[in-house]
């Protein structure tokens, strides 16, 4: 997930400047394609070469694992980029068949696993995950030609490729700042602390990114309509705000009541080690929500300079609260992680309010 988040490059977000200042989509979805296939490759490549050199007690050496991460990792980087091209088409409700279908499949192969094997390899496991990605991306593929008529013609001519980059490179670290403290905790708490600290965080974590992925979703749908209609970007923003809470609060509200039975699908020990982390990390819905919609402002506005430095110091200040406190458990994680994240949003959505309110003034 870390190498599909540092392989998009930006080009998802340069995709919906392009196609918001009209260019023509198929010129723009074929050198965004190629970039992040061949970013993809490369740093699935670079990752596995660098774990056999520097921990080659934790390395697989087997060719399925090589071969399925990679495919992983470029399949995965796509549906990033798919996700962002069809919202800046208008074709964003068609993210939940993707996303439906590909996790069916990595469920349903990783069950048939379980049950006919009662356990399994790394590389089987991660045949699963990829399969599912792999799904994803086709059905992406599919929707792009039945809804728009998109066929593919990958180029990579620089040409095209520098402006596409040159666009999308401070989004990327942008997104970066947003991604990065949730994929690089579990690796400082398997390191730092415990592997058993990162393995009872991480599923807590990933049932929380649930609810969180509905202001994420929505905050790539504000940044789209404010790039294509700058007079709207107020009602843009407040209606996406709601929309977040709305959806991303029922989700929250399902994992706080049922997060004791949805870990304890892992086993008994994760459940009653976690499930009072899941239900803060669902809290959490309501700050990250106010993030999203700022950082959705300050992309339609090109203001990424300022919402860099605030998300890094906003990561930076996540991961040490959390690492501070992993000797108390995971519940005392997620509580300081709630902290942190709501002080930062406090602040943030003074700011937005204040940038909102500027940008009205302006409009008259």
């Amino acid at each position: 997930m870390i190498c599909t988040q540092l392989a998009v490059l930006g080009a998802g977000s340069a995709v919906i400047v392009a196609v918001g200042r009209g260019e023509p989509p198929a010129r723009v979805l074929d050198a965004a394609f190629a970039i992040v296939g061949v970013a993809g490759t490369l740093l699935a490549l670079g990752y596995l070469v660098l774990q056999s050199a520097v921990t080659p007690d934790t390395a697989s050496l087997s060719v399925l694992f090589w071969l399925t991460f990679l495919v992983a990792a470029v399949t995965g980087t796509l549906v990033i980029v798919l996700d962002q091209a069809l919202v800046a088409l208008g074709r964003g409700a068609s993210a939940s068949l993707r996303y439906a279908l590909g996790g069916g499949v990595s469920l349903g192969a990783a069950a048939l696993v379980a049950w006919g094997a009662h356990g399994a390899s790394a590389d089987v496991l991660m045949a699963c995950w990829t399969l599912g990605t792999t799904v994803a991306c086709v059905v992406g593929a599919v929707q792009l030609r039945r809804l728009v008529g998109y066929r593919p013609r990958l180029s990579l001519r620089p040409a095209r490729g520098r402006p596409l980059l040159a666009v999308g490179l401070p989004y990327q670290l942008l997104t970066l700042t947003e991604r990065a403290p949730g994929l690089v905790l579990p690796l400082l708490l398997a390191h730092m602390v415990a592997p058993e600290a990162a393995a009872y965080w991480y599923p807590a974590w990933m049932m929380a990114w649930a609810a969180y992925s509905a202001p994420m979703l929505m905050g790539i749908v504000q940044f789209s309509e404010g790039v294509r209609d700058p007079a709207r970007l107020v009602s843009t923003t407040w209606a996406s705000l709601r929309w977040s809470l709305v959806v991303g609060g029922l989700t929250a509200a399902v994992l706080v009541l049922l997060a004791h039975p949805l870990l304890s699908l892992l086993g008994e020990r994760y459940a009653d080690s976690s499930a009072g982390a899941l239900r803060w990390l669902a809290a959490g819905l309501v700050p990250y929500a106010v993030l999203q919609a700022y950082n959705a402002v300050c992309r339609a506005l090109g203001r990424y300079t300022e919402a860099i430095v605030v998300g890094v110091m906003l990561g930076v200040a996540l991961c040490a609260a959390a690492l501070w406190t992993a000797d108390r458990g995971p519940t005392a994680m997620a509580l300081a992680w709630l902290v942190v994240l709501s002080i930062v949003a406090a602040a943030v959505g003074l700011r937005l309010i204040a940038v909102l309110r500027r940008v009205r003034k302006n409009a008259r």
